[in-house]
């Protein structure tokens, strides 16, 4: 899933007269903390079933691999505008795009084993692309924690509104590319493994993991302004979303350097 988070905004955390009652329960952050990683463990166990199931016997099958790989795209796409259009029904709707995304992310997963990190279906002296990717997924994550957490890079409407503008610069260019691509016609240097298509990787991986000061920012806003509690989990959905891409774009910069 490409894109940057739709589902945090400065919309994201209002809401109506009606949810303000004072006993009502309200968004905390040990809370949202818990139920975020319970997404990601969800989408971590689905990962690891499809990875098995189109990697028995340490062979890939891309037969079985592409119905998960289309189904997880598809079921998260839905799943995903679900829940950012009706926020409420995140604590159902988050769980099942977790698991939609967990099959998807295993199927390609294997793929990009499969293609960059093995030889001949077999595992080769190349293996571990995506031990790789999910370890500097973690670390890049755990880096931008600390730096929002510390207050060295201060989340400011300047800052707000440029990782928006960039971030939006890479979907059209993904969406024209897609579109582009049934005519045969390719974007120079997107796909590429030269130095220039490497630098245009590695810049996206850095708007990616920007975005992730954008989650930070807003669940804070969300617990100090007292959220509804249904929003913990719709979070948790939107920081998962912001993890997705960024594994995707580090999987895919991983693999343009092996193809060199």
């Amino acid at each position: 899933m490409i894109g940057s988070n739709p589902a945090l905004n400065e919309d994201t955390f209002s809401m109506p007269v009606s949810e303000l009652a004072p006993n009502r329960e309200v968004m905390t952050l040990g809370s949202t903390v818990f139920k975020s990683l319970t997404l990601i463990g969800i989408c971590i166990v689905c990962a690891t079933i499809t990875w098995g199931l189109t990697t028995k016997g340490g062979v890939f099958d891309m037969g079985v691999a592409m119905p998960w790989v289309l189904g997880g795209v598809i079921g998260g796409l839905i799943l995903a505008l679900i829940t950012i259009f009706n926020p409420k029904a995140s604590p159902v709707t988050a769980p099942l795009y977790a698991a939609a995304e967990g099959l998807f992310l295993g199927a390609i997963s294997a793929m990009y084993e499969a293609s960059f990190g093995s030889a001949n279906g077999q595992a080769g002296p190349y293996s571990g692309i995506v031990v790789q990717a999910v370890a500097l997924t973690m670390a890049v994550t755990l880096v931008m924690l600390a730096l929002y957490g510390t207050r060295v890079i201060r989340v400011t409407e300047k800052l707000r509104a440029g990782i928006i503008a960039a971030t939006g610069a890479v979907v059209v260019v993904y969406l024209a590319s897609f579109v582009l691509g049934f005519m045969g016609i390719q974007i120079p240097y997107l796909h590429s493994s030269g130095p220039i298509g490497i630098g245009i990787s590695l810049v996206i991986v850095g708007i990616a993991a920007f975005n992730l000061l954008l989650d930070f920012d807003l669940i804070e806003r969300g617990v100090q302004t007292a959220a509804p509690k249904y929003m913990e989990w719709y979070a948790g959905f939107a920081l998962l979303v912001t993890l997705v891409w960024l594994y995707l774009e580090i999987l895919r910069l991983l693999s343009k350097l092996r193809s060199r």
